[in-house]
């Protein structure tokens, strides 16, 4: 049990990789598979095996509260990085409906399909942190937002980190090759925890540049430091105290239902720091211009309606 094994892990915590992984021993009752010490009890609804039914109130719910964050960003016409962001979000809410196939049972871990899915949610969740990263180096401006050329490049970062992450995801849980297999798990536990860990402290560490050193404002910082906060709380509860959790709720739930929720607020932190960087946009100048036209004639100065009220009006909106 060295570096790079998830025997560990999953003697902890329920994770759905560990039923495509390999055994806890040479001598194990499963020919693959690692069971934990203690999980979170199943529940049948008509005639339906449901696993982690905590878990999907809370998926669901993120589901829910997912779909108005896009609603409020589409509504930020001008502001930087929105089409950006909304990829971001489209992924999370990728990430959410591949964590309940897997988490509740509707790709069974006995079925031939389930080592497909863990592949899944392993590239979406990549993807997701690459994306991030990406949103991060954008507000420093370095390019132009929204343009066909930044979509693309995001597009292909995106889809390559999925593909990779996915293509050694399956490779090992199927034993296509002799280097990977399901007990030689080295590569994939360093694609999907260390890389993707550095690109997260990457972005951290690049927003806080940008409040301290490009922002007059500080405020936004808060944002940062909770959804950190939130991040590592949620994965040191699922990976640390899981067992404990377990335990103490009689099986109801686990350390994966409160580390679900901490990761959903950790992205709900990441919206509201972009949102507080990004309210002094041109949105809300936008629409008073347009108030003020429909008030007092066509807009022009020498119109119909008062000129200099007008140009009073619409000088104060700026200045």
């Amino acid at each position: 049990m060295g570096f790079g094994s998830f025997d560990q892990i999953c003697n902890r915590t329920a994770l759905p990789i560990c039923s495509v992984v390999g055994a806890i021993n040479q001598t194990s009752v499963f020919q693959r598979g690692v069971v934990p010490q203690c999980y979170a009890r199943s529940v049948e609804l008509a005639n339906t095996m449901i696993f982690q039914i905590g878990n999907a109130f809370v998926q669901f719910g993120g589901l829910i509260l997912f779909l108005i964050i896009i609603f409020n960003v589409r509504a930020k016409y001008t502001a930087i990085g929105r089409t950006e962001m909304l990829n971001f979000m489209y992924l999370m809410i990728g990430l959410l409906v591949s964590s309940l196939i897997v988490d509740c049972g509707v790709a069974p871990p006995s079925s031939a399909t389930y080592a497909y899915f863990v592949a899944l949610q392993i590239g979406v969740a990549s993807s997701c942190c690459i994306c991030l990263l990406f949103n991060g180096i954008l507000c420093f401006q370095f390019w132009e937002d929204g343009t066909r050329k930044s979509m693309w490049t995001l597009r292909f970062l995106c889809f390559g980190w999925f593909a990779v992450n996915f293509i050694v995801a399956i490779i090992t849980f199927k034993s296509w090759n002799t280097a990977l297999d399901f007990r030689k798990t080295t590569l994939l536990f360093v694609l999907a925890y260390v890389i993707n860990a550095l690109i997260l402290a990457v972005y951290v560490v690049s927003q806080i540049v940008l409040v301290i050193f490009a922002l007059d404002s500080y405020w936004p910082l808060g944002a940062v430091c909770l959804g950190v906060f939130f991040f590592v709380a949620g994965q040191l509860l699922t990976y640390a105290f899981s067992e404990e959790i377990c335990r103490g709720a009689s099986h109801y739930i686990d350390g994966i239902f409160f580390g679900s929720v901490c990761n959903i607020f950790a992205v709900m932190m990441i919206y509201k720091y972009w949102d507080m960087i990004t309210s002094d946009d041109l949105e809300f100048s936008v629409a008073n211009v347009e108030q003020v036209v429909n008030e007092f004639g066509n807009g022009a100065p020498g119109g119909a309606g008062p000129a200099g009220v007008y140009d009073e009006k619409r000088s104060s909106m700026f200045f």
